[in-house]
């Protein structure tokens, strides 16, 4: 008698643990499904936008050696000018 109810506490008590863990182990799937949609959407914007950043260089690539592109850098990054080319500067800004 003693031994049937030691045995049906301790299967009683396995029967808890086994529960507890699989609760537990379905709770962290769950937030590791959450994570990996989170980071796989992450994933795709950055693709997006270094897509972007792709096109934008192999235009400027292709444009590099215009004269237009150079002209156009130099008045936006140097600050240079044509001779005898008159600058007019908003104050208002």
């Amino acid at each position: 008698m003693k031994k049937n109810k030691l045995f049906r506490n301790l299967m009683i008590i396995a029967f808890i643990v086994w529960a507890v863990v699989i609760i537990k182990q379905q709770f962290n799937i769950s937030q590791y499904k959450s994570e990996l949609e989170t980071l796989s959407s992450k994933i795709e914007i950055a693709e997006d936008e270094l897509n972007q950043n792709k096109k934008e260089l192999e235009e400027e690539n292709a444009n590099i050696n215009s004269s237009e592109y150079i002209e156009k850098l130099a008045r936006e990054k140097l600050g240079m000018y044509l001779q005898n080319e008159r600058v007019y500067v908003d104050s208002n800004m």
